[in-house]
């Protein structure tokens, strides 16, 4: 059993000691569904941590990593170009960009992760996976 609450370390380490076989998914419901149910057994929902792949570079930027309670609402707050700087520099650059990876978690696991870098390293698509 987990013990509340946790150190950001602790929840990136049982973050990477999910199962690693993890498969892009176009479709929202069942990616949201996986990441409920991965969450379901340490202890409570708290949203999700999101990273998106662009088709191309944005100057440095490949990716875009962002925590929300409510994902469907988010992704199409991006698509619009609205929301996060950088997605509207996205929109309006027309780069597109997909949805590759999703982790349950809260804003500190977020900001971990940004402050921690390497993004592609996270990236099933960077890694030669496909959506």
């Amino acid at each position: 059993m987990i013990e509340y609450p946790l150190s950001v370390g602790d929840a990136i380490a049982e973050i990477d000691a999910l199962p690693t076989d993890f498969t892009p998914t176009n479709d929202l419901a069942t990616a949201v569904l996986e990441a409920a149910q991965a969450w379901d057994g340490i202890g409570g929902y708290h949203g999700l941590v999101y990273l998106l792949h662009f088709e191309r570079p944005y100057r440095h930027a490949k990716h875009y990593t962002g925590w929300t309670p409510n994902l469907e609402r988010r992704l199409d707050a991006h698509a619009k170009g609205r929301g996060a700087r950088l997605m509207t520099v996205i929109t309006e650059a027309g780069i597109g960009w997909t949805l590759a990876r999703i982790w349950p978690g809260t804003r500190s696991l977020e900001r971990s992760l940004k402050r921690q870098g390497g993004a592609s390293r996270r990236c099933p698509l960077c890694q030669g996976g496909t959506p």
